[in-house]
């Protein structure tokens, strides 16, 4: 079966294509960001740490490669060449177990990558959308927060911040950009997107993963937390819509779906649907992670401005989301036999649960 739900597509014949890069195009959105632009007939180059992976069929046939890091700015100007219409700027180091392990890394690549691809993109005259994140927000109480909501951190002693505080720092780089260079940017943040492809490492991707390898659910402070999962065709939709719309330029969007979740609850539903009578591993985050750690309790966006100006809804629940991403897991052993790379990858049980299926 292919590694995607959706029939397999080539480059569509269009009479105007676009010349995009996409940076971090290996990874879970960018990935899916160059399978949508190949689909829509984009001549598309993809600035990557790494070869394509060998999931990634249509990227290897149409896509071109240019293996680098984003802090190499001679390999980077090998793919941001003059002509070039849009950047899409995805290349980060994400996850909560990498902020942990290495918050240098995070800082340096997120904060002295974006200054180089923007440079890039400003020579080269073309436009740029830059991915942020609604870890900007930190734990700004407020909800649902609108895209010009405070920002709420933690003390600096804390690893956690390292990545919402490098991509603060990224967004007023890219906003700076336009506002001296004259740069046609735009920045748009995700909101706990998930979907084929993600690393287990994340609240869905790991559940579902776990799950299906008949192994318990890691359950972070008894689930209490919220978020607003937003499957990846949903963001992927945003993020091509902010591209091409004129009015989008020096604007920031949040794409998220608004419909807020417990985790507990998602991982009630991961149980349900992959039929996983899945007991639950209970980890005190404070206890095992100390002050290197601090949750966020709610997550949740206001996105009304993207469907104002864009157009732009988050329109698969959920349910259907995870129905999707479940069907493509079980499609792709390679995936499952994964290593569980979560922030506490073996997590000690601090105590144990079920899990209601119903």
């Amino acid at each position: 079966m292919s590694n995607s739900l959706r029939p397999p597509v080539g480059p569509a014949d269009t009479a105007r294509s676009s010349r995009v890069v996409v940076t971090g195009g290996s990874g879970f959105i960018g990935s899916h960001l160059v399978e949508r632009l190949i689909a829509g007939g984009d001549e598309v180059t993809v600035f990557d740490s790494g070869p394509f992976p060998e999931s990634q069929q249509l990227a290897r046939q149409h896509a071109r490669l240019v293996q680098g890091d984003v802090r190499d700015q001679d390999r980077l100007a090998r793919a941001i060449t003059p002509g070039v219409d849009v950047v899409y700027h995805l290349a980060a180091v994400v996850g909560v177990d990498q902020y942990l392990a290495r918050p240098l890394d995070v800082i340096d690549i997120n904060f002295q990558g974006t200054r180089n691809v923007l440079e890039q993109a400003a020579r080269a005259g073309a436009r740029v959308v830059v991915a942020s994140t609604s870890e900007v927000f930190g734990k700004n109480p407020a909800v649902p927060w609108t895209e010009e909501a405070d920002r709420v951190l933690g003390s600096t002693s804390a690893d956690r911040w390292t990545y919402s505080s490098a991509k603060a720092l990224t967004e007023h780089l890219t906003l700076a950009f336009g506002r001296q260079h004259g740069l046609e940017s735009t920045i748009v943040r995700y909101f706990n997107a998930y979907g084929a492809r993600q690393r287990p490492a994340f609240v869905i991707s790991r559940s579902v993963h776990r799950a299906l390898n008949g192994l318990p659910i890691v359950m972070y402070d008894r689930g209490r937390h919220t978020r607003c999962f937003t499957h990846v065709d949903d963001a992927i939709e945003g993020t091509v819509l902010a591209a091409g719309h004129p009015a989008a330029v020096g604007e920031v969007f949040n794409l998220g779906n608004m419909t807020e979740t417990s985790v507990r609850e998602a991982g009630e539903l991961v149980a349900r649907l992959t039929g996983a009578e899945s007991q639950t591993v209970g980890v005190d985050t404070h206890e095992i992670l100390g002050s290197a750690y601090e949750d966020v309790p709610r997550r949740v966006p206001d996105s009304s401005k993207a469907r104002r100006m864009l157009g732009w809804k988050a329109g698969i629940s959920l349910e259907e989301g995870l129905i999707r991403t479940i069907a493509w897991a079980r499609a792709n052993p390679w995936w499952l036999a994964l290593p569980d790379t979560g922030a506490i990858a073996a997590a000690v049980p601090a105590e144990e649960f079920a899990l209601s299926a119903a």
